[in-house]
């Protein structure tokens, strides 16, 4: 818990503060803070002790050796586009958000890759890689305000993680600051480096938990100019891992796989203006790919779905951007039309591909006991057995029904995070997929490096005592 400030603790610390970064961006008025203090769901937050705008790792260390010597706790925070409460203030501590260090330097054409700072935006990123030739192969629906240290924090991965993987994939160096703020930084990205400890490896996925990422050594890939996405409809889940699988044998440029379901294109259709069903057919289950090649994936797609055949309800294909954004377009719009509805219960988990249409049926039930009458709304990463449960009109048994879906996910081999992170809101169910040595090993991990246990206090390891 957070040590109640003195108001003549508090404005020294806000006069250190200020002189480290700049009178305009320490924040400490309730309306200058209130964007900081509240999560994408609004279901997580809390009042700050200030939020702090540092410009560079200078900066940030700055602020960092600050509340170390003055015990406050600290909450680094990127895009605020977070689900599980890891990325927002509990108890007035200082969110420390790292949008000003957005700098993006120049593309190393001999390895494909470039120094991005941590406030990045993944949209800003992938801009840059395409005008040098190159992709950034990470995508999210969030692309406009997630930041690309926000995706390390959580080891984000999204649709391409079928064929790139996560974030973690994308790491060739990073920039911390320690909680005692030191700066330390590995950002040779050399390929073959094993002197010691891989130690940037336990900052990705960390949560902010170890320290705060300031700039990230991002590996691209070379820019593949031939692109085609399709959306087809299927009879239901099992149909959808059918279909997968046909195109997983056939199609080599396979790059995401994605799928949802028609209470999310009603609910979609129901709340926003700007989204259509791009098929002449409705059905219980959709499926959204795309492919991308030096050559044009038409040919092999086309070969997979016909060989497909009646798993194949109806289909749409583009190979032009605005065709390939106006297939994607519904299935993105659906985390913006859940929270347009209400204040939905997010459950992000995977579990193994053979498990998935057992999980989509019976996690319905599992919502209908707990919470009769709510709305389920699913979708998800067919290729990598993530799925995204929203459940709306269900605030009474929120942490109940939560509870029960990340059990089942767990009962299935599968994990209570995939994506989102455990945050705050999965902490205390951490030991449905970790060991109590496991856990035991991260908690040395955290005392090693965070001994006052300022960095994101409550975030990830359940509570003790």
């Amino acid at each position: 818990m957070t040590r109640a400030f003195a108001s003549l603790d508090r404005g020294k610390i806000v006069e250190e503060l200020i002189r480290a970064v700049g009178s305009g961006h320490v924040l400490t008025e309730p309306d200058l803070r209130a964007p900081f203090e509240r999560d994408f769901t609004g279901r997580f937050g809390g009042e700050a002790f200030a939020v702090v705008r540092p410009g560079n790792a200078a900066e940030v260390a700055a602020v960092v050796g600050i509340c170390a010597r003055y015990d406050v706790r600290v909450v680094p925070q990127g895009g605020n586009t977070g689900l599980v409460g890891g990325g927002v203030p509990r108890s007035e501590e200082l969110v420390v958000s790292l949008r000003r260090l957005d700098e993006i330097g120049p593309v190393d054409a001999s390895t494909g890759h470039v120094l991005v700072g941590a406030g990045a935006t993944l949209a800003a990123v992938q801009k840059a890689a395409l005008e040098s030739g190159w992709e950034m192969p990470i995508d999210l629906g969030a692309r406009d305000a997630a930041s690309v240290g926000g995706l390390v924090a959580t080891d984000a991965g999204g649709a391409m993680a079928l064929a790139h993987g996560t974030m973690r994939e994308r790491v060739a160096g990073l920039e911390v600051v320690l909680p005692d703020g030191r700066v330390v930084e590995r950002l040779a990205g050399l390929l073959k480096d094993n002197a010691g400890y891989a130690w940037p490896s336990l900052l990705i996925g960390s949560e902010g938990t170890l320290g705060l990422v300031t700039a990230v050594l991002v590996k691209l890939v070379p820019r593949r100019a031939a692109r085609v996405a399709a959306m087809f409809a299927v009879a239901g889940c099992e149909e959808a891992l059918q279909l997968l699988v046909v195109f997983r044998r056939m199609v080599q440029s396979l790059e995401s796989a994605d799928f949802f379901f028609d209470e999310g294109v009603q609910l979609a259709l129901e709340v926003l203006d700007d989204v259509r069903l791009p098929l002449r057919h409705r059905a219980a289950c959709y499926v959204v790919v795309e492919c991308a090649s030096a050559y044009d994936p038409l040919v092999e797609l086309a070969a997979a779905v016909e060989v497909a055949g009646e798993l194949v309800l109806d289909q749409a294909v583009a190979d032009d951007t605005a065709g390939r954004r106006a297939i994607w377009r519904l299935r993105e719009a659906l985390p913006e039309a859940v929270v347009r509805d209400g204040v939905p219960v997010k459950i992000d988990i995977s579990v193994p591909l053979g498990a998935v249409a057992r999980f989509v049926g019976e996690v319905l039930t599992v919502v209908e006991r707990v919470a009769p009458g709510a709305r389920t709304i699913l979708w998800g990463h067919v290729g990598d057995g993530n799925v995204h449960v929203n459940v709306l009109h269900a605030e009474t048994v929120m942490r109940e029904l939560e509870a029960e879906v990340l059990l089942l996910a767990a009962s299935m081999g599968g994990s209570i995070s995939a994506e989102h992170g455990v945050g705050v809101s999965k902490a205390e169910h951490l030991g449905l997929v970790r060991s109590p040595s496991e856990i035991e090993l991260m908690r040395a991990l955290k005392t090693a490096i965070d001994p006052r246990s300022i960095m994101n206090p409550g975030v990830v390891l359940p509570a003790t005592g």
